[in-house]
């Protein structure tokens, strides 16, 4: 049986869109701060991409229209959400994708996820949020944000001089600026906090962070500042139980971030998914710890139920699996 033409304009529009994927996910991220309603929200766009292929006319490109369906789809879901929306890290491994000839689109992607830049996003109501990031994040004129988010320019304008104004200018996020991803320093950074809680040793990670070290452990409001303070709380609340209590894995998330995904022996000995902290790292140690007690990120980052186990598949379902 022969395709009609508004099949055909479904499986041509899914085929294209599969390039953006990847940075409609960290759009998408930084609209609401969790990888799983993040992927939520991508799959929500190109169901409707999907549905409304034919009413695409090419008038403005398809990546553009692309992201207007996901900036309103994440607005939608802003406002059915009840209670405090969460924060999640983003694995880098979910950040993958064919960007074929355009560096920008990754460097835009890695640099756009940041802990400490989503952290301060969520300080935004949702529309202004939005119109920070399609004006200043993704450079669109204010003009196509205005029919992005179908409002007038002026509205556009008041909101991005309002948000502006709330933010005082994006953070920079820290860290080592321009490092690759998981460089030889950072990495032996990392894998030294790591093997700390593998050897329950309060020392080596007084070692391995700076003197100001930050934490936090969201969603609790706790934070914490200094190396004193910070461990002798881990010391106390986490490190008891001698070594292997935790195992872990050295992963990356939220554009180049080492993150440790940490394995807790329970009462059964056997190690299970217990939390994963994002580090950021300076040249002389780690500059900040935020760690997530959420063992449903396990699977985001490919990792298995147990140590040693056979990896999770990558997570998310390509764009022909949204029809």
């Amino acid at each position: 049986m022969a395709k009609s033409g508004a099949d055909r304009a479904r499986e041509d529009v899914l085929r294209a869109a599969a390039r953006f994927r990847p940075e409609l996910l960290a759009h998408c991220y930084r609209m609401l701060g969790s990888a799983h309603d993040a992927e939520d929200a991508v799959q929500e766009t190109l169901l409707r991409a999907w549905r409304h292929a034919d009413a695409f006319e090419g008038r403005s490109s398809l990546r553009h229209w692309l992201y207007r369906i996901a900036t309103r789809a994440c607005l939608t879901a802003l406002e059915r959400r009840a209670g405090a929306p969460r924060l999640e890290p983003l694995p880098d491994l979910m950040l993958a994708g064919p960007d074929g000839g355009d560096p920008a689109a990754v460097a835009l992607r890695r640099d756009g996820v940041r802990l400490a830049l989503v952290v301060a996003l969520r300080r935004l109501p949702p529309r202004q949020r939005a119109v920070l990031l399609l004006r200043d994040v993704l450079a669109w004129r204010a003009s196509e944000t205005a029919e992005a988010l179908g409002v007038s320019v002026p509205a556009v304008n008041s909101a991005l001089q309002r948000a502006r104004e709330r933010l005082g200018r994006l953070p920079d996020g820290g860290g080592e600026e321009g490092s690759a991803p998981l460089d030889p320093r950072r990495r032996e950074l990392a894998e030294r906090y790591a093997r700390a809680f593998e050897e329950a040793d309060a020392e080596a990670l007084l070692g391995v962070v700076r003197a100001d070290v930050g934490f936090a452990m969201p969603p609790e409001p706790l934070r914490l500042s200094g190396a004193a303070e910070v461990v002798a709380f881990l010391a106390e609340r986490v490190l008891p139980g001698g070594p292997d209590r935790f195992r872990t894995v050295l992963v990356s998330a939220n554009g180049g971030r080492p993150a440790v995904a940490g394995y807790l022996r329970r009462e059964d000995g056997v190690h299970r998914p217990y939390a994963v902290s994002v580090l950021e790292v300076a040249k002389d140690g780690i500059a900040e710890v935020t760690a997530f007690r959420d063992p449903s990120l396990f699977p985001l980052f490919g990792l298995p139920p147990v140590p040693d186990g056979p990896a999770a598949g990558p997570s998310g379902a390509g764009p022909s699996e949204a029809a």
